[in-house]
């Protein structure tokens, strides 16, 4: 059975590590908000807000880019696109520049799911959390290795999202509120690991 690259634990990774910055971006640079931790609403708002030509010139675009690009690279660059905009949204619009973060993490939520058959958050940390100490738990309780791996996947997860949270801070000293630009890099080498040649 062939797993899809955006199934990857690297994906994961990287999607972790800009979710972490994402948050921190939005805490330290936009008004103490964390924007990541949303429900798909904002997805389904910012969904609604598009339907009409835009819905049809993306669905042409991923008819042009072939099998070459799976949907979720679409979305990833979706994603992208929007990052970009808020890292020239003055202080003056935090409000927009942090509900455009939240529709960037729903979009990356609702995209990313699950890696190696389990449900993972890559923008929030707590259902990680509760999975990683409920695997670790099994694991002491029937020494079953499967669940010792899967805790350690989330935990995994989890210390990615906080690695990407402290190199957000950094960024953010030297480049101030163009810094959420570092999660972009990471969804761009995201996108490109995903790329079937």
């Amino acid at each position: 059975m062939k797993i899809q690259k955006s199934d990857s634990l690297q994906i994961y990774i990287l999607l972790a590590l800009a979710g972490g910055g994402m948050d921190a971006y939005s805490y330290l640079c936009r008004d103490k908000v964390f924007a990541n931790a949303q429900t798909g609403n904002m997805l389904l708002f910012g969904v609604s807000l598009a339907e009409g030509d835009y819905i049809s010139a993306l669905r042409y675009f991923v008819r042009i880019t072939g099998e070459r690009f799976h949907w979720r690279q679409l979305s990833l660059i979706v994603e992208m696109l929007i990052l970009a905009v808020v890292a020239f949204i003055p202080p003056s619009a935090n409000i927009l520049a942090n509900s455009l973060t939240s529709l960037a993490c729903g979009m990356q939520v609702e995209s990313f799911r699950t890696v190696r058959g389990n449900a993972i958050a890559t923008t929030m940390c707590i259902g990680n959390l509760r999975s990683g100490t409920y695997n670790l738990d099994k694991y002491l309780e029937t020494g079953d290795k499967v669940f010792a791996k899967k805790s350690l996947l989330y935990f995994g997860i989890i210390a990615a999202f906080v690695i990407g949270a402290v190199l957000e801070s950094i960024v953010i000293k030297y480049f101030g509120l163009q810094s959420i630009l570092f999660s972009v890099v990471l969804l761009i080498a995201s996108c490109m690991i995903m790329i079937d040649l």
